[in-house]
């Protein structure tokens, strides 16, 4: 996608060591977005440099917008038009529900972005909700009854397998236990008849 003078674009690791400046400048946590680099999306000038990027975390049919730099924030009005268009392209590729963030910048508010009430949080992924913290968010699309369905058919079956995973594990220690406790019967009986047989049998020691 080109629009010049910017050109926006999938990260790749050659945007790693000008990324972890960014982010290091931004005091973010830079070990942890190094492992995320596949969320992000740059910007870079006509020179091939790069000029900034943000994230897109997807989770559950939702889109959490995050870690927005900029190595010259002077160009952000420029270039956050660009990314929003890539981030929105991304968020249709994946069929998402809702898209979030914890940005402050207007340009957020200014793409349709909201301030999430006490009712729309409940929607937030368990994983994204941090406390105090001020939501924006997006509806993209419908949560259709069929939607919802599919959703909840496939939290039924994660719980049902972990349910299953506990059961046999527990039944694993149960087997463990009585396997053991046979085989402390069986010693005892072993040592029992031994003593039994020397006792019946003293020869069998004699020199």
């Amino acid at each position: 996608m080109s629009f010049a003078p910017y050109r926006v674009r999938r990260a790749t690791i050659d945007d790693l060591p000008r990324l972890k400046s960014l982010w290091q400048t931004l005091a973010l946590d830079v070990a942890d977005l190094e492992k995320r680099l596949t969320e992000f999306q740059v910007a870079e000038d006509a020179e091939g440099n790069l000029v900034g990027g943000v994230a897109l975390q997807l989770m559950q049919g939702h889109g959490l917008i995050h870690s927005e730099v900029f190595a010259d924030f002077a160009v952000a009005d420029q270039v956050r038009p660009l990314l929003w268009e890539r981030l929105q392209a991304v968020t249709k590729n994946h069929g998402l529900l809702r898209v979030w963030t914890r940005e402050q910048a207007p340009f957020w508010s200014h793409c349709g972005l909201v301030v999430a009430t006490e009712d729309l949080l409940g929607k937030l992924p368990e994983r994204w909700r941090a406390k105090g913290a001020r939501w924006l968010t997006k509806q993209l699309r419908e949560e259709t009854t069929a939607t919802l369905s599919v959703e909840r058919e496939f939290e039924l079956f994660m719980q049902s397998e972990n349910e299953r995973s506990q059961a046999a594990i527990e039944q694993a220690k149960t087997l463990k236990t009585i396997a053991t406790a046979l085989a402390m019967i069986l010693a005892v009986v072993v040592i029992g008849a031994a003593l039994y047989f020397l006792r019946r049998n003293p020869q069998v020691l004699a020199p």
